[in-house]
């Protein structure tokens, strides 16, 4: 099979396995079907028969898609920011987003690190547990979006949510370099002030500086056309554009400026839905022109997922401590912060569920883990490779539930409803 028609073929796997579930009665969103069909086109089903992907490499080929996909969901998250929104729940939405980033972290280093103790340093390193805290900061944007999108939750929690879980990047960054910093020195090296402190709040200044400015562009641009079809085209050329941009990187002796692709698409998105009149038009028009690339990434991303981690009984020993204090930390985190805050008793009982799923900033972390040496990143690697497919799969759902239990998503209504009310119509 060419990897088009691999591709294609991915992509008609997930729409169809959501009908499966639909039909069946299981009431999975549609992010975990995707990941599901994922799984079973991936290297370890469908692809040993060539049927599917059948190698990893082949799975790297097709990351353009991914990386258009998580621009994509990036920019639909920060046009949701209108300023009216921000001046009233900024205040709350940043000292929560921080707040249980900083609680997960510490939660998972204090279980990582007592399990170090009592298992020794030799299996268990402190700064291999020190870099996981860090990583349990982040919370995956894409597959909240969608969940979000897809059952169109509207409320308090929901308001709260999507500003949180762009400040989650930021605040992960920051948290994840100060982390790794102290565990390279750990392992023998001097803390470096520049690489924990310096860089981390450059990448983010620049790239809420990029964002800002090529939304600004955008807006300007835009003014130029008279169709919503061709100021669309014009929109879509510039997220490409800008998430190529995000891939630049200089170095001026220790210093690094570099972009985070996620931070630089989410500022393009709310300057852009800021300062544009036609920009909530287009982003109608741009759900529609989206959903199958969103689509095709949660299915590529199950592709993805390792069920190799499973033959060490360690890393899932390990990975459910990851996953159980993460969790802990996140919901407490957030119910502790939105109670400082005075928010409503939804906010502090099911916010904290909806930041459980973790996947692509999480991954992105682990390569720069790598940095720590050999077989302490590849325990690193697994412990979040095992953790992440247990998010994606089980994540999508309990923020489903916690956005029903908060009443912010209307129960579906029965089929045969439906089909009564449209015979009335044909009447």
């Amino acid at each position: 099979m060419s990897l088009l028609l691999k591709t294609a073929f991915a992509l008609f796997a997930g729409l169809m396995m959501t009908r499966a579930f639909k039909y069946s009665g299981f009431k999975f969103p549609d992010v975990t079907s995707f990941l599901i069909a994922g799984v079973l086109v991936g290297p370890y089903v469908l692809g040993r028969f060539y049927i599917g992907f059948d190698s990893s490499a082949e799975l790297a080929s097709v990351n353009i898609l991914s990386n258009l996909a998580l621009g994509f969901i990036a920019f639909d998250i920060g046009s949701e920011f209108r300023m009216a929104q921000l001046k009233e729940m900024g205040k709350s939405a940043t000292f929560i987003g921080i707040f249980q980033a900083v609680s997960a972290t510490i939660l998972v280093d204090v279980a990582l690190i007592a399990l170090s103790v009592k298992l020794g340093g030799d299996v268990l390193p402190i700064p291999a547990a020190i870099t996981l805290g860090a990583i349990a900061s982040a919370t995956a944007p894409a597959a909240t979006l969608m969940v979000v999108r897809q059952f169109k939750a509207k409320g308090p929690v929901t308001d709260l949510l999507l500003p949180i879980v762009a400040l989650d990047d930021a605040a992960g960054l920051i948290i994840f370099a100060v982390s790794i910093g102290i565990a390279q020195a750990m392992i023998g090296g001097a803390i470096n002030f520049v690489s924990i402190i310096i860089n981390p709040l450059i990448e983010i200044i620049s790239s809420v500086i990029l964002g800002a400015f090529m939304g600004w562009i955008l807006t300007q641009i835009e003014k130029l056309f008279f169709s919503n079809s061709n100021r669309l085209s014009m929109t879509i050329a510039f997220v490409m554009m800008t998430i190529s941009l995000a891939t630049q990187e200089f170095h001026f002796g220790q210093v690094r400026v570099a972009f985070s692709s996620l931070l630089v698409c989410m500022t393009l998105g709310t300057v852009f839905c800021n300062m544009c009149e036609y920009s909530a038009d287009i982003m109608k028009r741009s759900e529609k022109w989206s959903a199958p690339l969103y689509a095709v990434f949660f299915v590529l991303s199950g592709a993805r997922l390792e069920l190799s981690v499973f033959q060490y009984p360690f890393v899932i020993i390990t990975g459910l401590v990851y996953i159980l204090t993460r969790c802990l930390g996140k919901y407490f985190g957030a119910s502790i912060s939105s109670t400082i805050m005075n928010c409503s008793e939804n906010v502090k009982k099911y916010l904290g569920i909806t930041l459980f799923p973790q996947a692509g900033v999480a991954l992105g972390m682990v390569v720069s883990a790598q940095s720590l040496g050999g077989e302490m990143g590849s325990l690193i690697r697994n412990i979040i490779l095992f953790s992440v497919l247990v998010y994606e799969l089980v994540g999508p759902m309990l923020t489903r539930m916690a956005l029903m239990k908060a009443g912010e998503i209307e129960p579906a209504k029965p089929e045969h409803v439906n089909r009564e009310r449209f015979k009335g119509v044909l009447r």
